[in-house]
């Protein structure tokens, strides 16, 4: 059986938190910017796993699951804010949600 050592575990979740961040900051569509927000919840849930399985806890899955809860409500709110913002500027640019000020 083989394991993966602590150190390879959070250099992998650190290169999908970074993919994400990246994927925030670049992507001007309001979906692939949720899509990179989940790609950053689950690099934060691996680095729990990873850290529970290394001090030999259950804890790092739990907080994974306590993650995952948190990612379901946000795709559910996040959803519903995009359906709301292509229905107003048939468009799904961040740059049109600067327009609902007012």
């Amino acid at each position: 059986m083989s394991s993966v050592s602590l150190n390879t575990g959070l250099l992998i979740a650190s290169i999908m938190f970074f993919t994400g961040f990246v994927g925030v900051m670049i992507r001007k569509n309001i979906m692939f910017m949720l899509i990179s927000v989940e790609i950053m919840l689950n690099a934060a849930g691996l680095a729990f796993v990873f850290a529970g399985a290394y001090h030999g806890l259950a804890d790092g899955q739990v907080m994974f699951l306590f993650i995952l809860t948190m990612a379901a409500a946000e795709v559910a709110v996040g959803l519903a804010l995009l359906i709301q913002i292509y229905q107003k500027f048939k468009t799904l640019n961040s740059d049109a949600a600067s327009n609902l000020r007012g």
